[in-house]
C-alpha cells in the first residue's frame, strides 16, 4: 500500500489511498470503511477519500468469454444510445457552414433533488481522440456511459452534453505528445466553437441552471477542458480536466474556477508534465486546484476519476 497526500489543496484537501494485489470484492467494504473515518476526522472537514483497488490480473480470455462481452458490450452501449436524445447545431467554417451533431441526456424528474429552482445542472464532457468521428455515437463511452446508468441518474440528476469531434480534427490544435505547452492560439478551433455553440442550443431551450455548469474531459478532451476554461472561465462552476495539457500562460485566468485535475505518473501518451505544469502556474495566480497523480497509471486516468464517489460529489457540489 502506497500513500500519497496533497495537503495543500485547499478546495478539497484529501488522500489518495492506493491498495495493491488485493481482490476486487474488498473495494466496497474499503470504501464503507474510509468513508466512515472521514466522517469522525480521520481526515479534515468536507476531505475525500479516494480509493483504487487493482484487480488481479486474470487468465485470458476464452472465444466465448470474448464473444459473450462484445456483445454485452454492444448491447449496454445500444441503451446508452437510447438515452441520449439526438440534437444538432450549424457553425460556419470559412464561406461554408457546418453541422455539428451532438447528445444529451435529459436529468431524470426528481423534485427537491439536485434541482435549484426547476433547473438542473449540466455536466460538458469532451471526448478523446478515439471517440472522434460523425456516427454521434463513440463520443458516448466512459463517463457519459456511467452517467447514463439508472443509479447514477437517481443520485447525479442532471443534463450530460456530449458533442462529438470530426475525425482528423481535434479541441485544441496542439501536439498532445509534447512535455511542454504552445502558446494558446487567438481563436478556438471549429470543434471546440461547436461544443461552444452546443452549450449555447441546450441552454436556451432547456431548464439548465447557470449557476452548475460543469467541464470535463478526457486525453484530448483534457486539452479541450484547459483550453475552453481559459476562454469563457466565468461559464463554468467547476472544472475537471484528466490527462491532459494546457498553456500556462493564460493559467491566471481560471485561477478562481475550482479545478479538480487527474494525471497518471506512468502515461505514455500525454507527459504528466502537462498536468504538473498547469497546476503549479494555477498555484502560481493564486489559485487554488485539487491534483491527484496517479502512481503506477498509463493514460487510463479517467476511470479512476470518474469511477471515484468522492470526485462527482465534489463536482456537483460547485456553484458558479
Amino acid at each position: 500500500m502506497s500513500l500519497s497526500c496533497s495537503s495543500d489543496n485547499q478546495h478539497l484537501p484529501f488522500f489518495h489511498l492506493r491498495f495493491c494485489h488485493l481482490l476486487p470484492s474488498l473495494d466496497m467494504s474499503l470504501r464503507r470503511i474510509f468513508r466512515s473515518f472521514t466522517g469522525i476526522g480521520f481526515a479534515a472537514s468536507l476531505a475525500g477519500c479516494a480509493i483504487c483497488v487493482c484487480n488481479p490480473v486474470l487468465a485470458e480470455e476464452t472465444p466465448v468469454q470474448a464473444t459473450y462481452a462484445a456483445k454485452e458490450s454492444a448491447e449496454a452501449m445500444t441503451g446508452v444510445t437510447e438515452a441520449y436524445a439526438e440534437r444538432s447545431v450549424s457553425v460556419a467554417e470559412g464561406a461554408v457552414t457546418v453541422e455539428f451533431r451532438y447528445r444529451l441526456l435529459l436529468p431524470e424528474p426528481a423534485v427537491g433533488k439536485g434541482r435549484t429552482d426547476g433547473r438542473y445542472p449540466l455536466v460538458l464532457y469532451l471526448h478523446g481522440a478515439g471517440e472522434r468521428g460523425n456516427d454521434n455515437e463513440k463520443q458516448l463511452k466512459y463517463l457519459p456511459t456511467w452517467l447514463a446508468e439508472p443509479a447514477m441518474r437517481l443520485k447525479y440528476p442532471c443534463f450530460v452534453l456530449a458533442p462529438q469531434c470530426r475525425m482528423d480534427e481535434r479541441w485544441v490544435d496542439v501536439s498532445w505528445a509534447d512535455a511542454t505547452s504552445t502558446p494558446q492560439p487567438a481563436t478556438p478551433t471549429i470543434d471546440l466553437t461547436a461544443a461552444t455553440a452546443a452549450l449555447d442550443d441546450v441552454l436556451a431551450k432547456e431548464a439548465v441552471d447557470p449557476d452548475r455548469i460543469y467541464l470535463t474531459g478526457l486525453s484530448m478532451g483534457g486539452f479541450g477542458t484547459w483550453d475552453l476554461a481559459a476562454r469563457i472561465p466565468e461559464r463554468f462552476a467547476a472544472i475537471l480536466p484528466v490527462c491532459g495539457g494546457g498553456d500556462e500562460r493564460v493559467a491566471a485566468r481560471i485561477a478562481s474556477l475550482p479545478t479538480w485535475c487527474f494525471h497518471g505518473d506512468a502515461d505514455t501518451a500525454v507527459p504528466v508534465e502537462r498536468s504538473r505544469a498547469m497546476i503549479a502556474a494555477v498555484k502560481a495566480a493564486g489559485g487554488r486546484p485539487i491534483y491527484s497523480e496517479l502512481a503506477g497509471v498509463g493514460h487510463d486516468s479517467w476511470t479512476p476519476a470518474y469511477h471515484d464517489a468522492f470526485v462527482l460529489d465534489w463536482l456537483f457540489s460547485q456553484r458558479r
